[in-house]
């Protein structure tokens, strides 16, 4: 009942004496009387000055257009949803002292999307003239931006319109059964209704497992007057409470004073405390207050009044007192609240400017506590029906049918879905792998909840099947459904779970012999880079050579060929000229383990490409079917057609319907069609019982043509969708997708032999770049320490002989290393002891370094083991021996 309470000059409108701590307020010469009976002719007759109330819209607006009429502002505890600049035009005497009721729809929405429930059923109740003002309207498309949609709403008529309350909220309860969603959000509701709507709830288990209630503001900030025993019917619902500070001197005081004069009108009750609309009629009080002390005299003129009172600026019982085009400035700061009990509990904070957090102490640094996610407080939620987890606010309905589930008659591949007639149970029998992989995520869901279903058979295209999700014939359609942009404008996909393209498939003959094979081994680039080394190593034998050795002397045009022959040679072990620098024996021998490593590695290439067997596609690509008028194959189901005609743009002509997927080889054979095009998981089957003379043709220019994947369809906004689509995701991350893809399409033992190897590639530099870099460095370094030796006097030491590793030129080298040598005795292989021949005797050499005076007496054993010929020569008599 909305009434009129005079105090003083002031008057304020309350809703409800009885459910609001406002009327605690003291007050002289009151007078009390029905809006509707006239409040327009109680302002003139009492000369009121300023009007404080309304905590709804709805009677806002009402006073606001008779305050409008007499000028005369008045202070609503509602907000509006209306854009902002229309209000100060509309009513211009209106001051809007409530929360932002955008920003609690802000709030709401945050805690729905946190965890991630996509459905909701909203429920309010209409005023007098059947509107709801658009908080409802603004609330669906705050929803609707996050992806969640609004099942359903329960709208009630006003409390007191009803006859028979009771009997009207339990039949309006009773229809939530029907539902799927179990996330209920209650917006405008008076005290008395939801009184009624949570009794009703809870008696028919609406308030149990997988379940959630969200009260907004205007009950919430009730919950400190409200009977106990109306709060213990509300267990485990999330409230959203505009925050105010209780700790100061000022709200102690007035806090005390509350609760004394609260007693003394009202003994019986045992809850005293001040509520949120008690605060704010005392701020509007100290807000009129300060205005007419400001302004002295002129307080007779409204618009100075009104001006006077929308430029306060102080800090009130419920917080900081400014506005802002006629409404509290600031963003508003919640406190997110959960009813446990007979009491309530808080959680934390919600504000637009940080999101949730645990706590209003933030950090400088670090922000441990804020977040955009409601789940950072979803360990301190005591749940409905004292559930340990999140709900998933999703349940089937009681009297819920079991669902129509379509499933394709004639599947392109069998493998995917198979249907038989089973003659003893008189139904039809399915199978294939989308059958199995449906089973596979029902067992997920019914960890959470049952899900009844029933598998239709349907005779028709895929776009046909599709169309019947959309006209709510079927409920969902499993199979090998490919998802498509324009599909997906009329129905909901789940994940996929096969990936999926367009794919053409070709016959293939053996390829003829190449008269360039023996060049491919290797790559041009490495073909570049082997002879880049080459040549960078032949210049670098003629610097070291060309001074010391007869072989590289002459003109340069002789030189530069015999260099070139020389380090060619080298490939085949066939070069003749001796090398006279130890530099140049070091870079020789590293030459020759590059060549040797090369020359391995483009034999054993070359043999494997002349000994695999390599085939040719009969047709190259696309653009050469379309340019020659030849005629391809696809399914009679298939959207491939339509795709050939309208985004490829092939001939119609020229493209044949192929009725099974036996009929594709004759086709071929038969000289009918050119190609075949397939999604890409049919093309992978076709190929894996078709392994000899079919191959998957690549595209040109690797433009792929790629489709959304293999899923099943729901419909638009369908929640089970989702799980459907979070069970198929987990299916693939534990492997077991991929055990029933080895299960259902492993090719035959035929083809699992007989396989066609794949193309052996060309060699390319990048797997020999540590040889050709370890190639370049040794001759640089040897380069390096000629040129060093060179610039300081040292030539380097020649080397007259053949280079070649045998016994005679070791003992010649070692003979020359050493001056003084004694020979003291050599024990021949099959010699004892005492057979020990004296083979040599060397005497000292003098300083004057004098000669041998005897000959060396060689053993007969070592001539016959060796046949070597021993030559010592003195070195201080050069040219003797």
């Amino acid at each position: 009942m909305v009434l009129l309470i005079c105090w003083a000059d002031v008057v304020f409108l309350i809703d409800g004496l009885r459910d609001d701590s406002m009327v605690m307020w003291e007050g002289r010469g009151c007078v009390v009387q029905h809006v509707e009976e006239g409040a327009e002719e109680l302002t003139e007759a009492m000369n009121v000055k300023v009007l404080i109330g309304m905590e709804t819209w709805e009677e806002t607006t009402l006073v606001a257009d008779i305050a409008s009429k007499t000028q005369m502002p008045i202070i609503s505890f509602a907000s509006a949803t209306i854009i902002q600049p229309l209000i100060p035009q509309r009513w211009p005497f209106l001051v809007q002292m409530a929360s932002n009721v955008i920003e609690q729809i802000r709030c709401i929405t945050d805690v729905v999307r946190s965890f991630n429930w996509r459905r909701a059923i909203v429920i309010y109740e209409v005023d007098y003239y059947g509107s709801d003002y658009g908080m409802f309207a603004a609330l669906s498309d705050s929803l609707q931006d996050v992806g969640v949609t609004i099942e359903y709403r329960l709208v009630l008529p006003s409390f007191s319109s009803l006859d028979d309350p009771k009997a009207f909220v339990t039949e309006a309860v009773a229809d939530l059964l029907s539902k799927q969603s179990r996330v209920f959000i209650v917006l405008q509701l008076s005290s008395s209704m939801i009184v009624h709507l949570f009794r009703e709830a809870k008696q028919m288990r609406l308030i149990g497992r997988d379940s959630a209630w969200i009260i907004t503001d205007r009950f919430a900030s009730l919950l400190d007057s409200a009977n106990t025993s109306v709060i213990s019917s509300m267990e485990g619902a999330l409230g959203i409470k505009t925050y105010y500070a209780e700790g100061s001197r000022s709200f102690l005081d007035i806090k005390q004073h509350f609760r004394r004069v609260f007693q003394l009108d009202y003994p019986e009750e045992d809850n005293s405390e001040m509520g949120i609309y008690a605060l704010r009629a005392y701020d509007s009080i100290t807000a009129i207050t300060n205005a007419i002390k400001r302004i002295g005299n002129s307080s007779d003129c409204p618009s100075t009044l009104l001006k006077s009172i929308l430029s306060s600026n102080f800090t009130g019982l419920s917080g900081d007192i400014r506005f802002h085009a006629g409404e509290l400035a600031g963003s508003s700061l919640f406190r997110i609240v959960n009813i446990v009990g007979k009491r309530y509990k808080e959680l934390g904070f919600w504000s637009s400017t940080f999101g949730f957090s645990k706590s209003l102490v933030i950090e400088e640094s670090g922000h441990e506590n804020i977040t955009n996610d409601m789940e950072v407080l979803s360990g301190l939620v005591n749940w409905p029906g004292d559930l340990k987890r999140v709900p998933k606010g999703l349940a089937m309905p009681t009297n819920a049918k079991p669902m129509k589930i379509g499933v394709p008659a004639t599947s392109y591949y069998q493998k995917f879905v198979k249907v038989d007639w089973d003659a003893g149970l008189n139904k039809w029998k399915f199978s294939g792998f989308c059958i199995d992989l449906f089973y596979e995520v029902l067992k997920i869901l019914e960890q959470s909840y049952p899900l009844p279903y029933e598998l239709i058979l349907h005779n028709g295209t895929y776009n046909d099947l599709v169309d019947q999700v959309a006209n709510k014939i079927f409920d969902a359609v499993i199979g090998d459904i490919t998802i498509l942009a324009n599909r997906s404008k009329y129905v909901e996909f789940t994940q996929p779970y096969a990936e999926s393209s367009l794919a053409m498939i070709v016959s293939v003959k053996p390829q003829r012999g190449q008269a360039w094979i023996f060049v491919k081994p290797f790559t041009k680039e490495m073909w570049a880079v082997t002879s880049a080394i080459l040549i960078y190593t032949v210049f670098i034998v003629w610097l070291l050579e060309r001074q010391s050795n007869p072989e590289f002397e002459g003109p340069w045009q002789n030189q530069l060929g015999s260099v070139l022959w020389f380090t060619s040679s080298t490939l085949f072990s066939a070069h003749r000229e001796k090398v006279h620098n130890s530099c140049t024996r070091i870079l020789v021998l590293v030459w020759l383990f590059v060549v040797l490593t090369l020359s391995s590695s483009y034999t054993a290439n070359l043999s494997s490409m002349l000994t695999v067997q390599r085939l040719q596609p009969n047709v190259t690509d696309i653009d050469w079917l379309k340019k020659n008028n030849a005629t391809v194959g696809c399914g009679r189901n298939s959207f491939i057609r339509s795709y050939l005609e309208n985004v490829l743009k092939f001939d119609p002509r020229n493209i044949k319907t192929i009725r099974s997927e036996y009929d594709y080889p004759g086709e071929f054979e038969s000289g009918n069609i050119s190609a075949a095009f397939f999604d890409l998981p049919y093309a992978q089957i076709f190929l894996n019982y078709n392994c000899k003379g079919y191959t998957l043709a690549e595209h040109r220019g690797g433009a792929e043509h790629k489709f959304g994947g293999f899923g099943f369809v729901f419909p638009k906004g369908s929640p089970i969708a989702v799980d459907f689509s979070q069970a198929i995701l987990t299916l693939l991350e534990n492997g077991r997708i991929e055990q029933l893809q080895t299960q259902w399409f492993t090719p035959p033992s035929k083809c699992l032999n007989s396989q066609t190897p794949d193309e052996v590639d060309s060699l390319n530099w990048r797997s020999f770049w540590g040889l050709y870099l370890f190639s370049a460095l040794t001759s640089t370094t040897c380069y390096l320490v000629f040129a060093t030796q060179k610039l300081y006097g040292r030539q380097p030491e020649a080397y007259d002989g053949v280079l070649t590793w045998n016994y005679k030129n070791m003992l010649k080298k070692l003979v020359r290393s050493v001056q003084n040598l004694r020979i003291r005795e050599i024990k021949l292989p099959g010699t004892t002891p005492n057979n020990t021949v004296q083979a040599l005797k060397v005497s000292e050499s003098s300083s004057s370094g004098r000669a041998c005076t005897s000959p060396l007496e060689i053993p007969e054993q070592f001539q016959e083991l060796h046949s070597i010929e021993l030559e010592i020569t003195n070195p201080n008599e050069e040219g003797k021996s």
